[in-house]
């Protein structure tokens, strides 16, 4: 299965409200107000200046096991129409951009999606989570994200996706 990139213009104002919450727990405090816990994912909740509503999203930040300087967080999140719903990561800078971002649930390989920026925080990969990809990771133990330094050097980062589908179903 590959990952669908949606048309962005839609989903940048999403992207600006939410980037606060994406800086890894280990760079910094994630910003807005805890509202559940959900095994290893947090639903947190903020409302952006200039908003009229509040956004929440579904979020867990993790390191790699052997390089605690390379960290990432993966938010899933409504779109702005409230019709889909989006897994955003933030990977750290120097990520090699064109072998994009991978993924695998116990270890089956789902996929590669491209980074459709880059900011001083990091670089965000998005795509839609269809009705398969979100079953896939509700009923999985760990997803691995894997990222690339060079061409030829994957580093996979697990993801525990303990509390994922209690967490996707209760997101407001």
């Amino acid at each position: 299965m590959a990952f669908t990139l949606p048309g962005m213009r839609a989903l940048l104002p999403a992207l600006a409200i939410l980037l606060a919450l994406l800086i890894p727990a280990t760079r910094a405090t994630a910003q807005g107000v805890v509202r559940s816990v959900h095994g290893d994912w947090q639903i947190r909740c903020d409302t952006p200046a200039g908003s009229r509503s509040e956004q929440c999203a579904l979020i867990q930040s993790v390191t790699a096991e052997d390089r605690p300087n390379v960290g990432l967080t993966v938010i899933i999140l409504k779109t702005a129409d409230q019709k889909s719903r989006l897994m955003r990561v933030l990977a750290p800078l120097g990520v090699l951009l064109p072998s994009g971002l991978g993924l695998k649930i116990d270890n089956a390989d789902v996929g590669r999606a491209g980074f459709v920026r880059c900011l001083p925080n990091g670089c965000v990969s998005e795509v839609v989570m269809d009705e398969k990809l979100a079953g896939r990771m509700k009923t999985g133990q760990q997803a691995t994200f894997i990222i690339f330094q060079t061409p030829d050097e994957g580093i996979g980062i697990p993801l525990s996706l303990n509390g994922f589908g209690a967490g996707y179903d209760k997101l407001p």
